[in-house]
């Protein structure tokens, strides 16, 4: 397998409804390339996972251990393992790039459709 791929050419997976998902997972990592729908709801849930991101495009609404913030393009956070967390897209939807310690093994049976372009790059 390379060390190298192209967001595209990565078979997209359904994270959560509204929300496809392309991963790159290492020893100890997991990067993800996320896209939410218009609208799409993570409803609140918590993981050993801690897990940091950033917005690339689009809009959110984040909550985060009861803290709720919109956030917009260049928006970052940063959630420590078992703290419950929930998002709510913007009406554009939004396009996350987001990165988990330890790897997220749970995603590995998830759904995956052949790969294609996505709304980001």
């Amino acid at each position: 397998m390379s060390a190298f791929a192209d967001s595209g050419s990565l078979a997209p997976q359904q994270i959560w409804a509204g929300v496809l998902g392309r991963v790159v997972h290492g020893e100890r990592l997991t990067l993800s390339l996320l896209e939410l729908a218009a609208n799409a709801v993570v409803p609140e849930h918590a993981h050993a996972n801690e897990q940091v991101g950033i917005l690339l495009e689009g809009s959110m609404r984040f909550t985060i251990g009861g803290e709720e913030r919109e956030v917009g393009p260049g928006g970052t956070w940063r959630i420590l393992g078992e703290v419950p967390h929930s998002v709510v897209a913007g009406p554009d939807g939004a396009v996350v790039v987001e990165a988990f310690s330890p790897v997220r093994s749970d995603w590995e049976g998830l759904e995956t459709f052949e790969p294609r372009p996505g709304r980001w790059p």
